[in-house]
């Protein structure tokens, strides 16, 4: 393949003949399973094996925390290991999350069953669903519902959080986190309606004032504060970009710091680097549409073209160039490139959803995972004793979930975890109704309650199939949603001297397994260590996107979920060694020595693809999504993300705030 794999051949003593029979595009491990071995795969490791291995530097003071004891083995086939602490079982959609929900898309539940608990309950609002949206309605309805108005908000993990939750590791006494999926947050305006929902969760902005300082014999290598440098924007000077065999290098070649070098040095044709060079200076600029409102005839138009198209008409950029930079852009908040998507995201992102500062260097602050620590935060505000100690940043992040005090008898809001709802109905014809139905299913059993109201927060392809009497033109309205997967790898490893011997902190790749990882520092409130440097572990972030440029929109979707849902934990496990040892083998990179874990985090439906029409419709039609949030549907609100066109914390409480107050008014009253 590349060329570490012919240095492990000269090492391994494997025949010198079989270079002349494996292609360079095939995985060397392939054609030569022992190599496994080199790569640390050589089965599950003992619990000696273990405590002889990378952790045993840690003493007691590991031993006493809960150390894994199998954290570079492989568990089940398709899962893998997943991490210590209160996300342990909770590592993207499980098997039993997958399942659970294939089995309601399939028709299992078409049919009321005839055998279900009831378990008694009616309450005035029910939320399906217990990620940001989720989490958010049940902090909306406790401020603006008058009296004692009880809420209960039922998940399908074991764990709360949706997308926003956290992986975590114990590394040479270390305890370790990494996002499993939303990563950061920009501050707000200070009167502005996203501040008020932050102040309301207890987000005190001054945890996030003090940083680890820099620790090592090198240079400060100024570490950013956020992991999300995808391939265009890596700007400072110690940052990289790879190249390997896909552009003719074996070995691969790095090239530091490639904007302030020109591109020179990098395999691209002359006319991509003169294009993305204009494009970086600014040179590149057509008279641009810019509308006064949403909605107006400029921002329809807009909404009537790819963004790949409107690229091309604003900078001149040719498709190519486009292809190589600002797919996987694109794919990293929308999983798909933008040859599908509509030309309204250039300008809606920066209008609709405003904040002080959005930049990469300074703007985006960040959890030690991810913004698993906002929905703690919710969590905590909306029941007191979930979370042990006090609503602190640091308590919240640090402490335990006291998961038997979520779902307690008495509660003015509770939250029922492990709930795969499957089936929500009125009780009458929707307009005439006096209460929903809710029937869910939870530890292979089928539990049924009332509620006055309902809000459906866990994401239209779920939605779609759940509410049994749904009108026929809301049904019409989803099926113009698609959705593409979307996976997140953390890598623990024991030291990140491989990066630092180079110079560098992150970089871009444009093959293989992922496209960009990087170091980065954390606001002290949220580790155990008060520096940072490369002899100290960390975890790398792998954000994997599988988008297929050029194949209609919801082929995308299905072939990528399909490769998401049959590739093993093995399989990839194999792609992220094969592409460290590839990339930083040259640099001391041992993967059996240095890896001391991988979680993968698998999301089948992790973002909504606009397509062009999605926010203000074509041919006259009314766009799906506002017949959807015009009104409820009899007692019944929708409050999805994905409503809004790009999921993101801030339109998830957007939604649900207006989900909510369309309750409040309309039926609640």
């Amino acid at each position: 393949m590349r060329w570490a794999w012919w240095e492990l051949l000269r090492k391994t003593s494997v025949r010198k003949g079989l270079s002349r029979l494996v292609s360079y595009k095939e995985p060397m491990s392939r054609f030569c399973p022992h190599l496994d071995k080199v790569l640390g795969m050589d089965g599950n490791v003992t619990r000696r094996d273990f405590l002889d291995g990378a952790l045993m530097a840690s003493g007691a003071a590991l031993l006493a925390a809960s150390a894994p004891v199998h954290l570079m083995a492989q568990g089940d086939a398709w899962a893998g290991y997943s991490g210590e602490g209160d996300y342990r079982d909770a590592a993207g959609n499980t098997d039993r999350v997958v399942q659970d929900a294939h089995s309601v898309r399939d028709g299992i539940w078409d049919k009321a069953p005839a055998e279900v608990t009831d378990t008694g309950e009616f309450h005035d609002c029910v939320v399906v669903g217990g990620g940001f949206a989720g989490l958010s309605a049940g902090l909306f309805f406790k401020q603006r519902a008058s009296g004692d108005r009880t809420c209960l908000i039922l998940d399908n993990s074991s764990v709360f959080g949706g997308v926003a939750k956290r992986n975590e590791f114990v590394v040479n006494g270390h305890r370790l986190y990494g996002p499993q999926a939303s990563v950061h947050f920009q501050p707000p305006y200070p009167h502005s309606f996203l501040k008020g929902v932050y102040d309301a969760m207890g987000l005190d902005w001054n945890a996030f004032k003090d940083y680890q300082a820099w620790q090592g014999s090198i240079p400060d290598l100024s570490l950013p504060r956020s992991p999300y440098r995808v391939s265009g924007y890596g700007r400072q000077s110690t940052y990289g970009w790879f190249f390997g065999a896909k552009f003719g290098h074996t070995p691969g070649i790095w090239v530091k710091d490639p904007w302030s070098n020109n591109l020179e040095g990098t395999p691209f044709s002359e006319k991509t680097r003169r294009e993305m060079l204009a494009w970086r200076r600014g040179e590149l600029a057509a008279p641009r549409l810019v509308y006064d409102y949403p909605g107006d005839a400029i921002s329809r138009q807009l909404d009537g073209m790819t963004l790949e198209d409107l690229m091309v008409r604003t900078y001149g950029l040719s498709r190519e160039t486009i292809r190589t930079f600002f797919a996987s852009e694109t794919a990293g908040g929308f999983g798909v490139g933008p040859d599908v998507l509509s030309g309204y995201l250039e300008y809606m992102w920066s209008r609709e959803i405003p904040t002080i500062d959005d930049s990469m260097e300074t703007g985006l602050q960040m959890f030690p995972g991810g913004n698993s620590g906002m929905t703690r935060l919710i969590v905590k505000t909306l029941i007191a004793e979930s979370i042990e100690g006090p609503r602190t940043m640091e308590a919240v992040w640090k402490n335990p979930i006291r998961f038997s005090a979520l779902d307690q008898l008495g509660q003015q809001t509770r939250l029922r975890l492990n709930s795969t709802v499957v089936r929500v109905e009125h009780d009458a014809v929707p307009d005439k109704s006096k209460f929903v139905w809710v029937t869910y299913l939870s530890g292979g059993k089928l539990y049924r309650l009332k509620a006055k109201t309902v809000v459906m927060a866990g994401g239209g392809w779920m939605t779609k199939h759940v509410i049994r009497d749904l009108d026929e033109p809301r049904q019409r309205a989803y099926s113009q949603f698609f959705y593409s997967p979307y996976m997140t790898a953390n890598v623990a490893v024991t030291n990140w001297r491989f990066l630092s011997k180079m110079g560098i902190s992150g970089g871009n790749w444009f093959e293989g397994f992922g496209h960009f990882v990087e170091v980065r520092k954390m606001a002290k409130f949220g580790v155990d260590s008060p520096v940072v440097g490369p002899d100290l572990p960390t975890v790398l972030t792998f954000f994997v996107d599988f988008a297929k440029p050029g194949l209609p929109l919801a082929q995308q979707g299905s072939k990528g979920r399909a490769e998401l849902l049959s590739t093993t934990y093995a399989d990839y496990e194999r792609q992220i060694r094969e592409q460290l040892t590839d990339m930083f083998g040259a640099s001391g990179f041992d993967a059996k020595r240095d890896i001391a874990g991988i979680v993968l985090n698998r999301f089948g439906h992790a973002f909504i693809n606009p397509q062009p029409g999605f926010f203000f419709g074509l041919n006259n039609e009314p766009a799906a999504r506002d017949i959807l949030r015009a009104a409820p549907f009899g007692r019944i609100a929708f409050s999805h993300s994905d409503l809004s066109g790009a999921m993101d914390h801030r339109n998830a409480f957007l939604e649900s705030n207006r989900a909510v107050g369309q309750l409040l008014d309309q039926v609640l009253v």
